[in-house]
């Protein structure tokens, strides 16, 4: 069976992220302390994502975990905690990443309902 890749390249991450900065630079906020600092945490977490992502494909959804008595269980791997951990905490610095942009007049805010018309529509377009 085939793997379907479920996220974005890492080049179309960085392309994604070049879009945002020249939008910042448009706007003149990309040398604001708050958008700097909040785009610099943003771009960590993409990495720790992709290196959770890694290690989840390479060990498995599951792991044994031995036990002091040498017994050993199966179980769900940590970095898929860690991993959703990870990606709630992107999805907020991105929100807030566009709050900055909208507050400087160049992105539209994002209603609610917007936002699952928008996720259908990439869900859509990616298949």
């Amino acid at each position: 069976m085939a793997k379907r890749s479920v996220g974005k390249s890492k080049a179309e991450l960085k392309v994604a992220a070049d879009e945002i900065l020249r939008e910042a630079e448009r706007l003149g906020v990309s040398s604001n302390f708050l958008f700097a600092t909040t785009f610099a945490r943003y771009q960590v977490q993409l990495e720790v994502l992709d290196k959770l992502e890694a290690s989840i494909r390479s060990v498995g959804v599951t792991v044994e975990k031995s036990y002091v008595k040498g017994e050993k269980n199966l179980c769900a791997n940590p970095s898929i905690t860690e991993y959703n951990r990870t990606a709630s905490a992107a999805n907020g610095t991105v929100g807030t990443l566009l709050k900055i942009l909208a507050a400087a007049g160049g992105v539209k805010p994002v209603k609610a309902e917007d936002k699952l018309s928008a996720l259908r529509a990439a869900v859509e377009n990616d298949e």
